[in-house]
């Protein structure tokens, strides 16, 4: 996906230095960054959860990989 984000130019050239530096691009130092910082937000979210949190949060996770592919009906469920 791309989007135009809006860059203080004061960054850029911060950017470019980091780049050379790192033998990258600046897009690649900014995906970088981006992931690093939303890691991090979602420790800081995971540590301040509740117990109860952490567990219906864990329960939600199983759910979405679980495969809803295969489908059940009524009769198979309940005389099984």
């Amino acid at each position: 996906m791309r989007k135009i984000i809006d860059i203080d130019e004061s960054l850029i050239p911060k950017l470019k230095v980091l780049a050379a530096i790192e033998s990258s691009s600046v897009k690649k130092i900014m995906e970088d960054a981006i992931s690093w910082y939303v890691e991090h937000k979602q420790k800081e979210q995971m540590n301040s959860m509740s117990l109860e949190q952490k567990e219906d949060f864990g329960l939600l996770l199983l759910l979405q990989q679980a495969q809803n592919i295969k489908t059940v009906n009524e009769d198979e469920l309940f005389n099984s």
